[in-house]
């Protein structure tokens, strides 16, 4: 089974059904035997994650900085919890214990994340499948943005290509099953793993 990280909103405003899709999709994980990685919070979606991983007996590891423990936000419930030093620690940690990552809706935080795995696979710092969780186009308007960038130049087809999506988290975890069986990819100026998802565009 694989480590999956699980990056989303830890805001504590948001509406009902962004928690209940957090908490599905913690389940799911579980259920289907996979260790959730977080970013070691219990606040928001990122709580609910992990709170219904663990109602469905997974492993949780939360990793989490130095900072955001002092404000009393730290899953202490998690099966592990690694303390970093500062955010950009943090990422670092989270990339090199998980086995691929899986974005669910978020905002300015939960987009550093999937830009930094993102980013860094086209660098072949880790060949890792990436999935975007939208189940209500939610980032229609970020990935129609970001095809404007491939069609003049500024990113590569094989970049978005490495990028795929998913409307429900079934469709997601079943996505990415596939992508991690179908073994690593070539790097980001060749051929992609075998996933039969369309690459978002």
């Amino acid at each position: 089974m694989a480590a999956i990280c699980v990056f989303c909103a830890s805001s504590t405003t948001l509406d009902q059904r962004w928690l209940d899709l957090a908490a599905e999709t913690g389940r799911e994980l579980a259920r289907r035997g996979h260790t959730l990685v977080s970013g070691g919070g219990r606040v928001g979606m990122m709580g609910a994650v992990t709170d219904g991983a663990r109602s469905a007996g997974g492993h949780t590891l939360g990793i989490i900085p130095q900072r955001l423990v002092d404000l009393e936000v730290a899953d202490e419930a998690s099966t592990e919890l690694v303390i970093t030093d500062d955010m950009a620690a943090r990422k670092t940690v989270m990339i090199d214990r998980s086995d691929a990552f899986l974005t669910l809706p978020g905002g300015l935080g939960t987009l550093d994340e999937l830009f930094e795995v993102w980013t860094t696979s086209t660098l072949d710092v880790h060949s890792k499948p990436i999935i975007l969780l939208d189940p209500d186009g939610f980032y229609d308007g970020l990935t129609r943005w970001l095809g404007t960038l491939a069609d003049q130049g500024f990113v590569r087809p094989a970049a978005m290509d490495m990028l795929l999506t998913a409307r429900t988290v079934t469709e997601a975890i079943d996505l990415t099953e596939a992508t991690l069986a179908a073994g690593p990819r070539s790097g980001p100026s060749g051929a992609t793993s075998g996933a039969t998802s369309p690459a978002t565009h």
